[in-house]
């Protein structure tokens, strides 16, 4: 290890002992703080924006977020670097938290996450949630111990650019998925996410990501072309699907995970259920909600 990354890491430790001392009593605050970046939050609130809130909005931001974790994971297994707990006995592991340390995931979602939701919704309010959301989330992940703020630096990097070159490129995208033509789309993006997985078939955010991107993707083109859906116009309708995609979306996680411990590959297992996951999110509730009423066409359909 370089003398750069003892002194990074050094003087990271320093910070983050003088932050927990204030431990256990902002203990709480900083575990609420860091669930806002945890995989059960997005597996929640990426469906809810898309089924009840904005379709566009929700299938773009599902397509950044995923895409940004299987590029963090890519960073993570490249650089290889300890997290603070790892690096000093004196470090309390707050929270779990395993695989490398650098780029911060947390720091990371939270830029293209709540960064592009900002871009979106231009209210001064939300605008100023985000931007603490965006500096609070990461924040929270060096109070509890599983971050350096070198860690932090990275997220905060990369998801930018991230961001950046998404926003810019949607145009570019809109054109090129025009003229690909429904097949072509269809067959890119169900094959591209399968070799990204099998690059890292190792990892299982990796995989994981890479899977639901396709399922999801394939469902976004099916449900575009055959079906249509416009997002209920009542709180009660809304609340309805969400409950009900959430329920068969559960289902079909969990059920899948238990069905599928043990089998081997199983990172192939893995991709298999991620999948279904993703399908199920991008065509199968919008489906269930037109079947139901709880969801209507949109007008030129």
């Amino acid at each position: 290890m370089s003398g750069e990354h003892l002194l990074f890491f050094d003087s990271g430790i320093m910070l983050i002992t003088w932050l927990q001392q204030f431990s256990p009593a902002m203990d709480p605050f900083f575990k609420a703080l860091t669930y806002l970046g945890d995989e059960t939050f997005f597996l929640l609130s990426l469906p809810c924006i898309y089924w009840c809130l904005n379709k566009k909005i929700g299938a773009r931001l599902s397509v950044l977020f995923l895409s940004s974790a299987y590029i963090n994971m890519v960073a993570k297994t490249m650089a290889d670097l300890p997290r603070p707990f790892e690096y000093s006995p004196d470090i309390q592991s707050l929270v779990a938290a395993t695989g490398g340390g650098f780029p911060s995931g947390h720091t990371q979602g939270a830029v293209v996450f709540w960064g592009y939701l900002a871009c979106c919704y231009p209210n001064i309010f939300f605008r100023c949630l985000a931007g603490l959301l965006i500096v609070g989330i990461p924040l929270s992940r060096v109070y509890l111990g599983v971050h350096f703020p070198i860690d932090l630096a990275g997220g905060y990097l990369i998801g930018t650019v991230l961001l950046y070159g998404f926003i810019k490129g949607e145009p570019h995208f809109a054109h090129w998925k025009d003229t690909i033509g429904f097949t072509g789309l269809l067959a890119a993006t169900f094959c591209l996410p399968v070799l990204l997985a099998f690059l890292f078939s190792e990892e299982k955010t990796a995989v994981a990501a890479m899977a639901a991107l396709a399922g999801l993707g394939v469902g976004f083109i099916l449900e575009e072309r055959y079906l249509g859906f416009e997002t209920a116009r009542t709180y009660g309708r809304k609340g309805a699907g969400f409950t009900a995609g959430i329920a068969v979306f559960a289902l079909i996680y969990l059920g899948l995970k238990e069905l599928f411990a043990g089998l081997e590959p199983a990172a192939l297992f893995r991709y298999i259920r991620y999948g279904l996951v993703g399908l199920w999110g991008g065509v199968g509730a919008p489906w269930l909600f037109l079947r139901l009423k709880w969801s209507v066409y949109e007008s030129h359909r």
